[in-house]
């Protein structure tokens, strides 16, 4: 016998005798005679969902799409006052999304970097010789058309904001290796 038929002579009989545990158990269970073509839908039905083109796309993991937005001034604006800082640099902000680009609602995530106390400010243009202390961490709902990504401003929801460790520091350590003493401030 060759091993092909073999394989397939084993699958059978595998399905069959869960089949046939299958029907016998809903006959114990229910005390009824079973319902052999809805069980074997039902059965069938299950794999496909299982195999959907849906389900498979959720359990794939994709890279974010970056995705140009319109209202970019607008944004950083929110952002500022929902994060409660000084300013946000319009140049390092990043939208991404896991959905197309396709027009619509998509859902994108914003990332940032803030500003605590710049030396200056100007209107919208937040002009600092410090770096950046903060980054911002949010997400909000888009609509997608012809003229390009609009960020819906009502939507805008901070997820995180994480400070900066400081190196520059006004606090002053120094070690005096003659004696035993540590001087800080």
């Amino acid at each position: 016998m060759p091993k092909a038929l073999k394989i397939i002579l084993i699958l059978l009989l595998f399905i069959g005798f869960f089949e046939a545990g299958l029907l016998s158990s809903y006959t114990i269970v229910t005390s009824e005679p079973p319902d052999v073509k809805g069980l074997i839908d039902l059965q069938i039905n299950t794999i496909a969902e299982l195999f959907s083109s849906e389900n498979i796309n959720s359990v794939l993991i994709k890279d974010p799409q970056k995705v140009n937005v319109t209202n970019k001034v607008d944004v950083s604006e929110n952002l500022t006052s929902l994060a409660k800082v000084d300013g946000v640099d319009i140049d390092s902000m990043n939208f991404t999304t896991y959905s197309g680009s396709s027009e619509g609602k998509i859902s994108v995530n914003i990332t940032a970097l803030a500003y605590s106390s710049p030396n200056t400010t100007s209107g919208r243009i937040v002009l600092s010789g410090t770096p950046p202390d903060y980054i911002i961490k949010a997400t909000a709902e888009a609509n997608s058309s012809d003229s390009g990504i609009t960020v819906d401003l009502n939507t805008l929801k901070i997820i995180s904001i994480l400070k900066f460790f400081n190196q520059t520091s006004s606090n002053s350590y120094s070690v005096n290796n003659g004696s035993d003493r540590i001087t800080i401030g």
